[in-house]
């Protein structure tokens, strides 16, 4: 079969039933994605006689003298298509991984179809954004300014990859050219949530053509660990083997097949004949902390394990009182109870979890794959094994979403141990299938809320009872529960606290890290309760949050006066202002009009009622506990210098803040920074990107690796201008020293690049352990529409005001903002992976479940306070994970002013507001 390709004929034989998407892949088109393999996401978009398709679905034998144009053939870097410039120019993307689709459709729209881009986009999904931008990129919208010689920071300065990405050309995990030696890996999961193996038996499917070895738990190396990956190991409990003998969710690996290809691996996968003792199973965690429930890990223990109460399956918990709560609540004038429920939600990042390892000339295990904490999996991966850590090389790409979910060690392990067996290289990927069924989600919580007050609204008791669902292993389970009643706590001044909190293992699909870190949960609880709160007293919501809130001097403290921290005040603190821009916003109405969508017209009907509402959070700059971070910049050839730091880019814009802060440092352009990241070979260590600590922490010891190195050149010219000159650089008559693009300026003379380089190299290195942190605050508010016969309910106005110290890059601020909301918006209104009463995920494709399309999301309103916080780089706070947190309450709030009716449960959808504004249901604990 003959077609062509951006230009280039193919000559190719497709296999049987294969699609369009694969065959690209094979022959070396890496600018085509994967994101899902079912038409829903739109990563995979290619041109096909100039029409846009999803080559996922597109049968491969029916290209058969067509022209395929994909992003890559649409423009180059050097020569972009206009659609790709305009996307490069309003920063229309944050992974990227979305983006080389995206722009292969736009491409097809005329000046008649912007009106009309939402039914035409439909089809192509973004996680990160919240959409704002690609609408600006549609409409022509500049976003980004090239940025003078030591000016970069504070301007929206373009992300380096921007051109790279919006052409298809920026590698992420998989973009490698497939090698005649590679061989795929397929896994055979548990087909129960609870069951041990009694025997396997592996001898067919080893003898299928093309089968290079079976995996089971014979082969398992014997280590306990965690899949959740922190600073500290010991954070987490070592529950989890590569292959165990006992199954404890469906999906669980019983069996690896490594073959030449995935479709032979997946056919004898269907023949390890395995039998299974099927052992009672536990779904809900108030069952499983009962009598008598079945245990999951009672062979393990609480000292050597670190799991709090196996015989309860309890991985953590948390029981503290400051004063009396029952006392407090008593003698209350006013007193409000309720029970919150959160539903699982997906990270959905478009790009699934992927590792391809391989052994390189010096015999080092190399593992390529998508994570945010490279050096974290490296060592948990030699500790496993028994390997040196200094003989295992772990490289992050452009990491394609990851929103706390490529925290987890989930495909490295398993890569690892086929290599060692096979000596070749491998290759394992997850499908969105996987996904969804065997990857963790956001935790599930119940939360139950008590608040008291005096009758001017000032706190006199608060008191959180809550439970998560961890699932059948504890990766996170102990430190989102331990977060998650936190900052949500601390944030209100109330003499009289108690916390309980339990995190609780289930036969279910493990829970893991999300944006947030358990903190949406909890907030969405408290900030709902506050609100009753509120109306109970007749005292407007945002005052009410105004008498209450910490300020400067009070104690960061959650149930314990005396508890250590290294939370620390010297922080900045702007969460009077952004309860000041909130509350102006809302007053001043909505800027923009709220998207078209399907459904009702919104008219002045009493079908339809309107309402607004308010929520607020706080988060810490950086996790507990230290995150550690080692960089180089080096002077180079040419006026450029060539940064080292470990921190992974995953849309969370590290990679643009880094640039800015050594190019405003050393008194460069952006574009003469390049950048050697997320490798262990580029630095010595670095904790990773999570808890928003990339710029924090990263970023403040690059710029003071900058700093030195700027030191460093100002000594070494001084030292060559008094060589020649000793009178004008002796500092008699002081002469100025100024750092210049091609060189370092001593009063009238240059000293070039080539002449500070003669004399030995350049090199200065900088570190940063992530202590005192400081806290940063977000306030939402949102104005809804309610349509009572139907339960939809459409957010009119979305705004939220941040205090993020000082902005580093106000359009990647603003973006960060906006997608932490869009994000938020999904999994209050439309997002949640469904199981059975089996522990079966019902919700497995985007088909099912529901990532808010860009018809789905309104303009988020984005403010800034005006901080300034001494604790980070040129006074930055971390903001990649706070915008998510206040959001879920703010429109729960608004709905009840617009019903009159409280919800409490996550996602609000149709159905359960609709039970709430026809009278059908108006349940207080939980139930809508």
């Amino acid at each position: 079969m003959r077609f062509e390709v951006d230009g280039t004929r193919l000559d190719v034989t497709p296999e049987p039933g294969q699609v369009l998407r694969t065959l690209l892949r094979e022959h070396g088109v890496t600018s085509v994605k994967k994101g899902c393999d079912s038409g829903d996401c739109g990563a995979c978009s290619v041109l096909v006689d100039g029409t846009p398709v999803h080559s996922c679905i597109t049968p491969a034998h029916r290209l058969e003298g067509r022209t395929v144009t994909t992003a890559a053939g649409l423009g180059t870097p050097e020569r972009p298509h206009p659609v790709q410039r305009a996307f490069a120019d309003a920063a229309a993307f944050q992974c990227g991984f979305c983006t080389a689709g995206y722009v292969v459709t736009a491409s097809t729209l005329d000046a008649d179809d912007l009106d009309d881009r939402h039914r035409k986009l439909k089809g192509n999904l973004c996680r990160c954004t919240g959409y704002r931008a690609i609408s600006d990129a549609l409409d022509g919208v500049r976003n980004t300014v090239c940025a003078g010689a030591g000016a970069a920071v504070g301007q929206s300065v373009a992300a380096p990859a921007a051109m790279r990405i919006v052409t298809g050309n920026e590698e992420y995990t998989l973009d490698v050219r497939k090698t005649e030696a590679l061989l795929h890996l397929a896994v055979l999961g548990s087909p129960h949530p609870h069951a041990r193996i009694v025997s396997i038996d592996t001898t067919e499917a080893e003898a299928l053509d093309g089968v290079h070895t079976v995996l089971t738990h014979h082969d398992d190396p014997g280590v306990l660990f965690s899949t959740g990956r922190h600073e500290s190991r010991l954070d987490d409990p070592d529950d989890t083997l590569v292959f165990d003998r006992v199954l404890r969710f469906r999906g669980q690996r019983v069996a690896a097949v490594v073959a030449d290809s995935v479709r032979i691996a997946e056919q004898a996968c269907a023949l390890v004949r395995v039998e299974y003792e099927v052992l009672p199973s536990v779904h809900d965690p108030d069952a499983a902390r009962a009598p008598g429930a079945p245990l999951l890990h009672a062979d393990k223990t609480t000292v050597e394990h670190r799991i709090a109460e196996p015989a309860r399956n309890v991985v953590a918990a948390l029981h503290g009182e400051t004063g009396d709560v029952e006392r407090a609540l008593a003698g209350s004038a006013a007193t409000v109870d309720g029970t919150w429920t959160t539903g699982r939600v997906s990270h959905a990042a478009l790009e699934t979890h992927a590792t391809r390892g391989s052994v390189d000339t010096d015999g080092r295990l190399v593992l390529r794959t998508a994570t945010q904490v490279p050096f974290l999996v490296r060592d948990e991966v030699a500790r496993v094994f028994g390997l040196d850590p200094d003989r295992v090389r772990v490289v992050a790409k452009r990491v394609g979403g990851g929103f706390g979910g490529k925290q987890e060690m989930l495909t490295e392990d398993l890569v690892t141990l086929a290599v060692l067996r096979t000596g070749r290289s491998v290759q394992y990927e997850f499908s969105r299938r996987d996904e969804f069924t065997i990857a963790p989600t956001r935790h599930p919580m119940r939360v139950r809320v008590r608040l008291g007050a005096t009758t001017d609204g000032t706190l006199t008791a608060m008191h959180v009872d809550q439970t998560m669902d961890t699932g059948a292993y504890g990766n996170h389970g102990v430190g989102v529960m331990f977060h998650s009643v936190s900052e949500s706590v601390a944030v209100y001044r109330c003499p009289v606290k108690r916390v309980d909190a339990e995190s609780v293992y289930t036969n279910n699909l493990p829970s893991g890290a999300f944006r947030g870190y358990g903190l949406g949960q909890v907030v969405f609880a408290i900030e709902s309760a506050m609100d009753d709160l509120a109306h109970e007293l007749g005292i407007d919501p945002i005052e009410l949050r105004r008498r209450n809130v910490i300020v400067p001097g009070d104690p960061l403290v959650v149930t314990d006066p005396h508890e250590e921290s290294d939370l620390r005040w010297e922080g900045s603190y702007g969460l009077d202002q952004c309860l000041d821009l909130v509350e102006d916003a809302l007053a001043a109405g909505p800027v923009t009009e709220a998207p078209a969508m399907d459904g009702p017209p919104l008219d002045d009907s009493p079908d339809w009622a309107t309402g607004t509402g308010i929520a607020l959070a706080a988060i810490a700059t950086m996790p507990p506990r230290g995150h550690h971070a080692h960089t180089s910049v080096e002077l180079t050839a040419g006026g450029r210098y060539r940064i080292g730091v470990g921190t992974a880019e995953f849309g969370n814009g590290t990679t643009t803040v880094h640039t800015q802060l050594v190019a405003t440092a050393l008194g460069t352009t952006p574009d003469r920074v390049d950048v050697h990241q997320s490798d262990t070979d580029a630095a010595r260590y670095d904790t990773g990107a999570f808890g928003s600590a990339g710029v924090v922490v990263a970023g403040r010891a690059l710029y003071a690796a900058a700093q030195a190195l700027r030191e460093d050149m100002t000594a070494r010219a001084l030292e060559l201008v008094a060589a020649r000159t000793p009178r004008t650089a002796s500092g008699v008559l002081g002469p100025a020293v100024v750092i210049e693009p091609d060189g370092v300026r001593v009063g009238d003379e240059l000293v070039g690049v080539d002449e500070l380089l003669a004399h030995g190299p350049l090199l200065a290195h900088g570190t940063h352990d992530g202590t005192p942190r400081s806290l940063a605050f977000t306030v939402h508010g949102a104005r809804v529409a309610v349509h009572r016969p139907t339960g939809e309910v459409r957010v009119l106005q979305s705004v939220q005001a941040v205090d993020a110290g000082t902005v580093l890059n106000p359009e990647q601020l603003r973006g960060q903002v906006e997608g932490g909301s869009a994000q938020a918006i999904g999994s209050t209104l439309y997002e949640e992976v469904v199981l059975d009463d089996t522990g079966r995920v019902t919700t497995d494709s985007f088909r099912a479940y529901r990532v808010p399309k860009i018809s789905d999301v309104p303009r988020t309103e984005v403010r800034f306070a005006a901080t300034h916080d001494p604790l980070g780089p040129l006074g930055a706070k971390s903001m990649s994970e706070a915008p998510y947190n206040p959001v879920a309450p703010a429109i729960a709030n608004a709905v009840r002013d617009a019903i009159g009716v409280r919800p409490y449960r996550l996602p609000m959808t149709r159905d359960r507001i609709w039970a709430l504004a026809t009278g059908v249901g108006r349940p207080t604990d939980g139930g809508a």
